[in-house]
C-alpha cells in the first residue's frame, strides 16, 4: 500500500524544485523578461487555428487601419479626394488631406506587420509580447528579481495572450510600452544614473506623446517632478535630446497632416464632426453641417449619450459614470483575484521605496477623472503602475502568517483562468468584428475587376456596425466603399469610377448582400435632414 507522508513529500519536494527552478530564471533578468513575452507569443500562436486573425469592425480600428495602409505605403498622408463627400467615416480626415484622425503610433506598428510580415495584425501580435517584456523589465528596477518575474507572467496571463489589445486593432501595447519604459527607466535613473536609461526614458515620453497624448501626459508629470527633484545633467540631457528629436518629427507630422505644426488631426477631426468635447470644463460645440444621417446619429446622439456624457456636469451623473468605467476597467485589468493584493494598498504606500507612487496615483486618477469618455486602453501608460501595486500587495500578503496561502491562492486562480482560456479560447471583446463586411470584401476580392459597393442604411441602423472604410490609395483599391446620396451626386461618382463593376448593400439585411447596381434612386435614410 502507497505511503500517504511519502506522497506529500514527494508534492512538496516537487512544489520546491519548481520554485527554485522559477527562481533562478528569475535572477537572469533579461531572460526572465524574455519568457513573459514569449509566453504570449507561443500561447497566441498555438491558438490561430481556433482563434484566427481578428476582423476589424469599430470604428477606431478601421482608423488605425487606413494610418497602416498609408505608412506602409510609403506616404505619410493622402492626398483630399474629388469624390471625398461619398467617403467621409468616423475618425477620418478627408480635408486637407484623407486620412486617419489618431497620432501615429499605433498606425506605424500596424504598418510594421503589413509592410514586412504581410498582415496589420502580427504588428499587434509582437507588441504585445513586447508589452509583457517590458512590463517585466520595469517591474525588475522596483522589485526583487522573482516578484517581477511573478509580475510579468501575471500580465502576459491577464491581458497579454486574450485581451481585446491582443485582437483588435485598436492598441493598447503602445502606450503601455511607453509606461514601462518610462517608470521602468525612473528607478534605475535615480540609483546609478546612465545615458541608456534616460535614452529609454525619454523614448518611453516619444512613444506616450504618439499614442495616448493625454493620458501620457499625465503619466509623466510625478516622473518629471521626481527627476527635477534631484537634477543632474548628465540625467537630463539625454532625456532632453530625444524628447527634442520626437517633439521635432511630431510637429513634422502634424504639418504635413494638417498644416499646422501644432495642430494634430485629432484635434482637427473633433473640430470638423464632434459636439462633444473631452474635457468635462468644455462646453459642447455648435451642431456642424452634416451630410449623412448615419454621422450625425452618432455624433449628436449616440456620444452624448455614451457613458453618460451629458450628465458629467452634475455630481450625481459623474459618480453614475465613474462607476460604470469602474466597473469595466476592472474587469479588464483585474478582475476578482487580482483584487485581493489590492487591498493591502494601505500598507503598500506606507513602504519607503513606494512613496512615489503616493503622489502619483492621485495625479492619475485626478487625470483621467477629468475626461469626459475612458475606455480600457486609455489606462494604457498607467498599467505599469497598477503591476507595482499589485505586486507589493502580494509581497504584504506573502510575509504574514495566513497571507501566504491567500497570495497562493491569487496565483493559482490566475493560472487556473490562464488555463481554462487556453483549453476553451475565447477573447472577452464585445465587438467580433464587422463580419458581414469582411465576408462581402473577400467575395469581392476573388472576383475579377474592380468594384464600386455604395452602401445602404436603413433608418434603424446600428451606428456602430460602420462599412464605408477604404484603402489609402482609394482609386487603385480593388474594392471601393462609398455612400450613397442624392441621385445626381451617385451618378457623378458612378461616371468617375466608369469601368468599374457597381453594387448596392442593403447593410441592415439580416444576411447582407451585392445586387447589381440600377437606376439611381434618392434614399432618404442615408441623407442628414
Amino acid at each position: 500500500m502507497e505511503n500517504p507522508d511519502l506522497g506529500c513529500y514527494l508534492v512538496s519536494l516537487s512544489g520546491l524544485n519548481a520554485i527554485r527552478f522559477l527562481a533562478g530564471i528569475a535572477h537572469r533578468r533579461p531572460l526572465a523578461a524574455a519568457l513573459c513575452g514569449l509566453l504570449v507569443l507561443l500561447v497566441r500562436a498555438a491558438e490561430l487555428p481556433r482563434l484566427p486573425i481578428p476582423e476589424p469592425g469599430v470604428h477606431d480600428e478601421f482608423s488605425y487601419l487606413l494610418a497602416a495602409d498609408t505608412f506602409a505605403s510609403g506616404r505619410i498622408t493622402n492626398s483630399a479626394h474629388p469624390m471625398w463627400k461619398h467617403f467621409e467615416s468616423f475618425h477620418i480626415l478627408q480635408l486637407p488631406y484623407y486620412e486617419s484622425m489618431y497620432p501615429p503610433g499605433q498606425g506605424l506598428l500596424l504598418a510594421a506587420g503589413q509592410a514586412f510580415l504581410g498582415h496589420p495584425w502580427w504588428g499587434v501580435y509582437l507588441s504585445m509580447g513586447l508589452l509583457c517584456y517590458c512590463l517585466c523589465w520595469m517591474l525588475q528596477g522596483w522589485l526583487p528579481p522573482g516578484w517581477a518575474f511573478l509580475g510579468g507572467l501575471l500580465m502576459a496571463m491577464r491581458i497579454g495572450v486574450f485581451s481585446s489589445w491582443m485582437n483588435s486593432y485598436w492598441g493598447g501595447a503602445v502606450a503601455g510600452i511607453g509606461g514601462a519604459l518610462m517608470f521602468g527607466a525612473l528607478p534605475r535613473l535615480q540609483k546609478r544614473p546612465r545615458i541608456r536609461d534616460g535614452v529609454l526614458l525619454g523614448l518611453g515620453l516619444a512613444i506616450l506623446a504618439n499614442s495616448r497624448p493625454y493620458e501620457g501626459l499625465v503619466a509623466s508629470i510625478p516622473v518629471a517632478a521626481a527627476l527635477l527633484w534631484r537634477p543632474s545633467r548628465r540625467l537630463l540631457v539625454p532625456i532632453a535630446m530625444v524628447v527634442s528629436i520626437a517633439g521635432a518629427a511630431t510637429a513634422y507630422y502634424c504639418w504635413r497632416t494638417t498644416d499646422h505644426p501644432f495642430l494634430m488631426a485629432h484635434q482637427l477631426n473633433r473640430e470638423t464632426y464632434a459636439t462633444m468635447r473631452f474635457f468635462l470644463w468644455e462646453q459642447p460645440r455648435p451642431e456642424p453641417v452634416y451630410r449623412h444621417a448615419v454621422m450625425r446619429q452618432f455624433y449628436t446622439e449616440w456620444e452624448p449619450n455614451f457613458d453618460n456624457a451629458t450628465r458629467l456636469d452634475t455630481l450625481s451623473g459623474w459618480f453614475d459614470a465613474a462607476v460604470g468605467r469602474s466597473k469595466v476597467e476592472w474587469q479588464f485589468y483585474l478582475g476578482w483575484a487580482l483584487s485581493v493584493p489590492l487591498l493591502m494598498l494601505p500598507w503598500t504606500l506606507r513602504d519607503r521605496r513606494m512613496r512615489f507612487w503616493l503622489y502619483a496615483c492621485p495625479v492619475f486618477l485626478l487625470g483621467i477623472a477629468l475626461e469626459r469618455y475612458t475606455q480600457p486602453h486609455y489606462l494604457s501608460p498607467f498599467v505599469g503602475a497598477l503591476c507595482i501595486l499589485l505586486l507589493q500587495g502580494m509581497r504584504h500578503l506573502w510575509v504574514s502568517r495566513w497571507g501566504r496561502y491567500v497570495a497562493g491562492a491569487v496565483v493559482l486562480a490566475c493560472v487556473g483562468g490562464f488555463v481554462q482560456q487556453v483549453v476553451t479560447p475565447r477573447v472577452p471583446y464585445p465587438y467580433p468584428g464587422n463580419l458581414n463586411r469582411a465576408r462581402i470584401l473577400r467575395q469581392l476580392e476573388g472576383t475579377a475587376g474592380q468594384h464600386l459597393v455604395m452602401v445602404h442604411y436603413g433608418p434603424d441602423h446600428d451606428v456602430l456596425q460602420e462599412w464605408v472604410y477604404n484603402r489609402a490609395d482609394i482609386d487603385g483599391a480593388k474594392v471601393v466603399w462609398a455612400r450613397e446620396m442624392s441621385p445626381a451626386e451617385d451618378q457623378e461618382l458612378k461616371d468617375y469610377f466608369r469601368g468599374r463593376k457597381i453594387w448596392v448593400v442593403d447593410a441592415d439585411d439580416a444576411e447582407p448582400r451585392l445586387t447589381p447596381a440600377g437606376p439611381a434612386v434618392r434614399l432618404q435614410s442615408n441623407i442628414a435632414p
